[in-house]
């Protein structure tokens, strides 16, 4: 297995231990068994966990809500809803809430520009957000959590 191909299943692999721990994140022990099956330093895979915004290294709460921050959106009113948010869950992005059901995260561009704001909860892509839009959805995302 060449190095591309190696760097490509550690990636599906680092992505498949995170999805499938419920606090969604990559523990030691992840860390420590992908460096020995990839034969490659605990260091290295650090580095490439910690490189990749998708990737946490602590624990994050059922729904992850991550906020564009291109340019684009915040022109379109993103670091309000981010403050909205924010002032809802009781708590600063790149937090969890207290009762494990939030984390709320700041991401790069989702390519979403034309429909901006917009935000992503877990896979799912929400956009033209509003203040409304987003108390609506919290309220929904707290029923199911239930």
């Amino acid at each position: 297995m060449n190095d591309q191909e190696k760097r490509s299943e550690l990636l599906n692999y680092l992505h498949e231990m995170q999805n499938s721990h419920p606090q969604q994140y990559l523990t030691e022990e992840v860390l420590n068994s992908a460096a020995q099956k990839y034969g490659l330093t605990k260091a290295e895979i650090y580095g490439v966990a910690s490189y990749y915004s998708m990737f946490s290294l602590k624990p994050r709460g059922k729904y992850i809500i991550r906020i564009c921050q291109s340019p684009v959106c915040q022109m379109m009113g993103s670091q309000s809803l981010t403050e909205f948010l924010e002032n809802k869950l009781r708590l600063v992005a790149g937090e969890t809430t207290s009762d494990g059901i939030f984390t709320l995260e700041h991401t790069e561009c989702l390519g979403r520009c034309g429909k901006a704001p917009s935000m992503m909860v877990n896979k799912d892509v929400f956009t033209e957000l509003t203040q409304e839009k987003l108390e609506s959805l919290i309220e929904k995302l707290k029923t199911e959590a239930k």
